[in-house]
């Protein structure tokens, strides 16, 4: 209401991407939970999976990557709340935790092996879920565009 041209479409399309950034990393902390579980529960060589160094790393790579995605998402939300938050703030966070949720999926079912692909284990549907996410309301790419353009004052979507 109240608003002329743009101003409204895209008000409303920079809500639904603060948005994602919130359920990119519901499905990030989602793919961390179930990596975690099964490398607890799978044995090999007698010893549960999650007992060896490499694995033990990608779930803090993980962890770290959740918890900033998530501190962020926050940060932006409050912004947002006090009527300070600028428009590539929502850019950051929508490429930032949508990448991240991405990379953390993919990894969660390179840690599943096999098991990985298998619908059962949701670590892949989460992952082609999170390729579409990463895709709409803009790419990480688009973003890219979106915050250089904020950074120089020179536009190259062209």
């Amino acid at each position: 209401p109240n608003v002329s041209g743009l101003k409204g479409p895209f008000g409303c399309l920079n809500r639904a991407r603060y948005g994602i950034s919130w359920g990119a990393m519901g499905a990030a902390e989602d793919c961390w939970h179930r990596a975690r579980q099964y490398g607890l529960d799978r044995k090999q060589f007698g010893k549960p999976l999650a007992g060896t160094q490499l694995f033990q790393k990608k779930l803090a790579d993980m962890q770290t990557e959740i918890a900033l995605g998530l501190q962020g998402s926050l940060r932006v939300g409050r912004l947002m709340d006090e009527g300070k938050m600028a428009p590539e703030m929502i850019s950051i966070v929508k490429r930032n935790n949508c990448g991240k949720a991405l990379d953390i999926a993919r990894q969660a079912r390179d840690m599943h092996g096999g098991n990985g692909i298998q619908i059962g284990y949701h670590v892949m549907r989460h992952a082609q879920n999170l390729e579409t996410v990463n895709t709409y309301e803009g790419t990480h790419d688009v973003h890219a565009l979106i915050l250089g353009r904020a950074q120089t004052g020179l536009q190259a979507f062209f």
